[in-house]
């Protein structure tokens, strides 16, 4: 049971301890495996690739006749199989020279000659869940059911040609702060903060159009562009044909950003390190070069910068002696209570 009401106009927030408490961050982890999370877009795949995200778990991406996710545990002595990302044809262990095919299958290890009923299935690298939508990939170590984690996206989106876009790595970005996770996605799950944060931002959305949406296991805020402002194109099937969408904010339990603009995609990850240390990792896929650097997706990386002061700040005070639990804004704040309901389950 929810410790939040679900009544938003009785409800308090989450307790302090679900940003500063060493075990309930633990407990709050050990249930990551079962969700899905980003792992790559195919315009990033090499043949192999160690997937960077949430799961607490060295896994890999190899691409050969079709993409996998395999463990990168060495089945000989637990060495990490691989480190970087490469086109090599073939996997091989750092430390003793075992070696994989990239189906993750044993193929051959020095100096076992006579050992006994080896090799056997055990000596295989483990595969993992992994699903696709539209060219982005998604794994997991025990999620199921892919088809309702991607629903609610695929239903405004999957008019939008994201298998062709391009990965663009000067857009990539790695940030450590210095907050717990779910502090990052608070402030990610409300517009509320954007006139007294995001001055930038504040000018080209139009605050009082600003829209959220809530779905199981997730969040979609909807940005409304100002007159003149860059916005979508929209097919007239679409839902919101006919309005200036400027931006499409997704969140996926537990930390996944799919932000759509009118270029293409942001991907922001989530990674939770300690209980008040976080990664957040940003992936840039293109689809139309001649709409970058404007509208709502126009200046990222001064918009993290802003977030970042604040979600930085919001730890000193969550984690002070005069501070436990808040209130929601019933009319502004229904995205967070809406994750402090799923959190707390």
């Amino acid at each position: 049971m929810s410790i939040i009401d679900s009544d938003i106009t009785k409800a308090q927030t989450i307790p302090s301890r679900y940003y500063t408490d060493e075990s309930t961050f633990k407990e709050v982890l050990s249930s990551f495996g079962e969700h899905w999370h980003f792992a790559a877009h195919r315009s990033q795949l090499e043949s192999v690739q160690p997937i960077d995200n949430p799961l607490r778990e060295p896994m890999l991406l190899t691409s050969s006749d079709e993409v996998r996710c395999i463990s990168n545990v060495c089945t000989h002595r637990g060495m990490l199989v691989c480190s970087e990302t490469s086109q090599s044809k073939q996997l091989q262990c750092p430390y003793h020279g075992r070696t994989f095919g990239l189906d993750g299958k044993f193929r051959n290890m020095p100096e076992f000659t006579t050992v006994k009923d080896f090799p056997s299935n055990r000596d295989d690298l483990p595969t993992f869940p992994l699903n696709e939508w539209k060219g982005l990939l998604f794994n997991s170590i025990s999620a199921s059911n892919f088809e309702a984690f991607i629903s609610a996206v695929n239903e405004k989106m999957d008019w939008l040609p994201i298998e062709e876009f391009t990965h663009d790595p000067t857009r990539h970005r790695n940030y450590t702060i210095q907050a717990n996770w779910a502090l990052y996605v608070d402030n990610y799950l409300e517009g509320f903060h954007i006139p007294f944060v995001h001055g930038d931002l504040h000018e080209v959305l139009d605050y009082d159009a600003y829209k959220t949406e809530l779905f199981d296991g997730g969040v979609l805020q909807v940005g409304t562009a100002n007159e003149g402002e860059t916005c979508f194109d929209l097919p007239p099937n679409h839902p919101d044909f006919g309005q200036k969408i400027g931006a499409y904010y997704f969140w996926l339990y537990p930390g996944l950003m799919l932000n759509f603009y009118p270029w293409g995609l942001s991907v922001n990850q989530v990674i939770p390190i300690t209980v008040d240390s976080t990664r957040i990792v940003y992936h840039g896929f293109v689809g139309d070069e001649s709409k970058l650097g404007q509208g709502a997706g126009g200046d990222l990386d001064k918009v993290e910068a802003e977030d970042q002061v604040v979600v930085e700040s919001c730890q000193q005070g969550v984690s002070s002696l005069a501070y436990d639990r808040g209130r929601y804004s019933p009319t502004r704040e229904t995205g967070v209570h809406h994750f402090h309901q799923i959190l707390t389950q």
